[in-house]
């Protein structure tokens, strides 16, 4: 079942998700919710909190439309445990402040633990756009946007826009 996407600025993006702590066929369900809702928007990572859901579950798939086989990953209570010290700069956008976007710089290459849709404890290492995206969103799980990365007048300025968006949309003019 597809999910609205909260719009920043919204309160529950600014909270930190709690631990998931056992799997049960209903977080599962949820999982998939957040991967139909991530693909129909279209995009490439979505975080439980993005959807009012204040879980540490995120579910993410880097694979381009007609450049390889879909990859989703779901992860439960995600974390990064190593960072390399070289960075990358990524164009980030997020769901949730729809087309905004801006440069974020982060570690090009994470480690990351988490437990797989069956309870088992996964780690692997993420590089490239896939490193991006998984810390963008564990950032989510933290209350974190990557606006918040940004200088103050141009967070400011985007927000503007997304309370501008959001009014828009209330009135039914969007």
């Amino acid at each position: 079942m597809k999910r609205s996407i909260l719009i920043h600025p919204d309160p529950r993006l600014k909270k930190i998700a709690a631990d998931v702590p056992d799997l049960s066929d209903e977080l599962r369900a949820l999982a998939d919710d957040m991967l139909e809702t991530m693909y129909a928007a279209p995009g490439i990572g979505l975080a439980a909190p993005q959807i009012g859901i204040l879980d540490r579950l995120i579910v993410l798939d880097c694979v381009k439309e007609g450049e390889g086989e879909a990859r989703p990953l779901v992860m439960f209570n995600p974390c990064v445990v190593a960072a390399s010290d070289e960075t990358n700069v990524y164009e980030e956008g997020c769901l949730s402040i729809p087309e905004q976007y801006a440069e974020v710089t982060r570690p090009k290459v994470v480690d990351v633990e988490w437990l797989d849709r069956d309870g088992n404890l996964q780690t692997e290492t993420f590089d490239g756009l896939w490193a991006t995206c998984v810390q963008h969103e564990i950032d989510h799980l933290d209350g974190k946007l990557f606006i918040d990365y940004l200088k103050p007048l141009k967070r400011q300025m985007i927000t503007r826009k997304m309370q501008k968006l959001k009014r828009e949309r209330a009135r039914g003019n969007v």
